[in-house]
């Protein structure tokens, strides 16, 4: 029976990808010990968190409670970390979303979900967070890559600046899913070893721990004038082919 859940569910550009590469690459290791789930171990429920998240529908919202139900079945440890951002929905700037509008409903309805289905279970929600400016500017060239944008990185942090305030929705989430547990971890305090916080909620030996090595930081930056040329690239209204090809 699980006992113990921690979800990692966010946010986009946290080092969200960092942390899930180094628990895939430790899952061998780390099985006697906690279940790791991931997207592709949850797709079903990430992409109704998603579509929640552009519909704001009670009808979706409800895909998204027995999706949650349906994964709890799959649980075979009594300690369980899930990790992907897309519970929380599409990332800001996307499907026209301006900030994370459907977080507390989405971690509320998982959260009476997953008690429900496994009684006595401690629930641990753990945020990943940013500061304000640089995640802005991960956020805009993470648009600028898929093609999404065409404004500067000034005109994007203007436009979206009330998306920056994560942990005002950290706050927001804590207050729906009381008395379920909720933290924020800064990517700027434990950016050498951001799945250490995970693994010390799970309770993970020390010695286990010491063996988890992280992986290489995932999307970092690109240079300015690579910014600068998918910048003047969706601007120019490639076709997708061509958008694609500059990429590589």
């Amino acid at each position: 029976m699980v006992q113990r859940l921690i979800v990692h569910a966010g946010f986009h550009k946290t080092g969200t990808t960092t942390i899930q590469n180094t628990l895939a690459a430790h899952r061998d290791t780390l099985r006697p010990h906690v279940q790791i789930v991931l997207r592709n171990d949850m797709i079903s429920l990430c992409e109704t968190a998603r579509g929640y998240s552009i519909s704001g529908s009670e009808f979706d919202l409800g895909l998204v409670a027995y999706e949650a139900a349906y994964l709890a079945e799959s649980w075979q440890n009594d300690t369980i970390i899930l990790s992907s951002e897309d519970l929380m929905g599409h990332m800001p700037g996307r499907h026209g979303l301006t900030k994370y509008s459907a977080a507390p409903s989405l971690s509320a309805t998982m959260t009476q979900t997953w008690q429900d289905a496994c009684p006595g279970v401690e629930i641990v929600w753990l945020f990943t967070t940013r500061a304000a400016d640089p995640w802005l500017t991960s956020c805009h060239v993470q648009h600028l890559r898929a093609g999404k944008t065409t404004l500067t990185a000034a005109d994007y942090a203007c436009a979206f600046k009330q998306s920056a305030n994560l942990e005002g929705c950290v706050e927001q989430i804590r207050n729906t899913v009381a008395p379920a547990d909720v933290r924020a971890v800064a990517l700027e305090t434990h950016q050498a070893n951001l799945v250490e916080p995970l693994l010390s909620v799970a309770q993970v030996p020390l010695d286990v721990r010491a063996r988890i090595k992280p992986r290489p930081a995932a999307n970092t930056s690109p240079s300015t004038d690579e910014i600068t040329a998918m910048l003047n690239r969706n601007r120019a209204q490639a076709p997708r082919s061509t958008r694609q090809k500059a990429d590589r």
